[in-house]
């Protein structure tokens, strides 16, 4: 990557194109660039499978003629003024959107916190494929690992370019490093694949290729011969923390509010209630240093805050945009995110914040249960809140991690799972979601 990225030209170039959307017609306007590059390198067995770069900067102009929108995109080198005549003409036949608008202008950035998102490192092709090999033969160094999936290194960036008509003009980029590694354990109808990846905004903070691999490795060899276990109705079951983090999302996509709005969440009618177990809490931050999703601005020019969006067990807050605060009735807390030509409201820094108990003291104290380390499946109704997922992980037996277990399948309801589970202390905030190891009583196992 550069030492540095001006994004001066693209600045100027989409404020001509508002100015142009106003000469067309338009009311009001706003034209963001979603900027990208990146290079990644892919091995397997010591052989480099494949190398790929790529840079794009994607215009986007949307237009308000009313109370009709429009929204037009385009690649470098278009013509401007073509482009804008092109949305206005658009946006007068189509139908009135009464919650479309640009965020309102007292709630518009002013400054922009130095969030140190850009590490201008430039990782040679090179050294991103001594990565991926490294990791790899890490990985194949364990015994009993006996074949490889492949493994990967990456460096890039990405990041918003916005103005809008009604005077906000910004713009942030953020880096990202990554590598990963998945193997294989055991011979034909038992194999057993597992991975392990790490990602950062800095290349210096990424984990050493070499201990990726180890844990890939290690992972991989703990879950050869597992068997199935007995069909229960009041099993306690643990998810590891890289499990957790997607559970965390179902939170998240629970309180979106796009979903409130669409009516698909099973939380929509509990702002002010109790959805969690009292004594919990999710936490949204968008202005963390460093912080895997940090922003100095949401996709509309918002500012958000730091937020408490469950509180003590009780919900406080939607994620909101601009036009689903609209619909909702309430206003943006800056969580728009640009989405090819729409805006729509998401989560940051998420995290459900610990507890007070380690780890092994929880899983000690639960005596017999299964531990989660991959689920399968898609079996999550955001509208019921039912959850059913094909799960892979361990037994716990006397309080100790024990044999490994596949072929079963964990079911209850996501209502139910709020309010049954307790969080332990091992958090780890450097990805977007954040989660700590979580026990959750109560789950039906379907085994043998």
């Amino acid at each position: 990557m550069p030492s540095a990225i001006d994004s001066s030209a693209l600045l100027s170039r989409a404020a001509e194109l508002i100015d142009l959307a106003r000469k067309a017609g338009a009311d009001q306007a706003d034209a963001v660039v979603v900027r990208s590059r990146s290079r990644s390198v892919s091995v397997r067995l010591g052989k480099v499978e494949n190398t790929e770069a790529s840079e794009s900067d994607d215009f986007s102009l949307r237009v308000f003629v009313g109370r009709r929108v429009a929204s037009v995109s385009a690649n470098p080198g278009f013509d401007l003024k073509q482009l804008a005549e092109r949305a206005v003409a658009m946006a007068k036949v189509s139908p009135e959107d009464p919650y479309a608008c640009l965020a309102d202008e007292a709630r518009l950035a002013r400054s922009f916190p130095d969030l140190d998102l850009y590490d201008p490192t430039e990782v040679p092709t090179e050294a991103l494929t001594e990565a991926a090999l490294a990791a790899e033969q890490a990985a194949l160094s364990v015994a009993g690992v006996t074949n490889s999936s492949g493994a990967g290194a990456s460096a890039g960036s990405g990041g918003l370019v916005l103005v809008t008509s009604h005077g906000f003009s910004g713009s942030y980029i953020a880096s990202r490093f990554g590598r990963s590694v998945s193997v294989i354990a055991g011979e034909g109808t038992k194999m057993e694949r597992d991975y392990d990846y790490d990602s950062r905004l800095y290349v210096a903070d990424l984990d050493p290729a070499e201990l990726i691999g180890r844990r890939a490795g290690e992972r991989t060899v703990r879950r050869v011969n597992p068997r199935q276990v007995d069909t229960g109705s009041n099993v306690t079951v643990v998810f590891d923390p890289r499990i957790a983090r997607g559970f965390v999302g179902h939170i998240a996509g629970a309180i979106n509010g796009a979903s409130v709005a669409r009516k698909t969440s099973f939380l929509r009618d509990r702002m002010g209630q109790q959805v969690l177990k009292a004594g919990l809490n999710i936490t949204d931050d968008p202005l963390i240093v460093r912080g895997s999703s940090s922003r100095p601005f949401d996709g509309e020019g918002v500012t958000g805050e730091r937020m408490v969006m469950i509180e003590d067990g009780v919900l406080k807050h939607w994620f909101l945009s601009t036009s689903t605060g609209r619909e909702l009735g309430l206003e943006t807390n800056g969580r728009g995110v640009r989405g090819g030509t729409s805006v729509s409201p998401a989560s940051t820094n998420l995290a459900l914040e610990p507890g007070e108990i380690a780890p092994e003291d929880l899983i000690r104290g639960i005596g017999n249960g299964f531990y989660v380390t991959e689920l399968i499946g898609q079996g999550v109704n955001m509208i019921t809140g039912e959850y059913s997922r094909g799960a892979t992980g361990f037994w716990i037996e006397n309080g100790e991690l024990t044999f490994p277990v596949s072929e079963v399948t964990i079911a209850s309801n996501l209502k139910d799972m709020f309010m049954r589970m307790t969080p332990a202390n091992d958090i780890d905030r450097k990805y977007g979601v954040a989660a700590p190891t979580i026990a959750i009583e109560g789950m039906t196992l379907a085994g043998r």
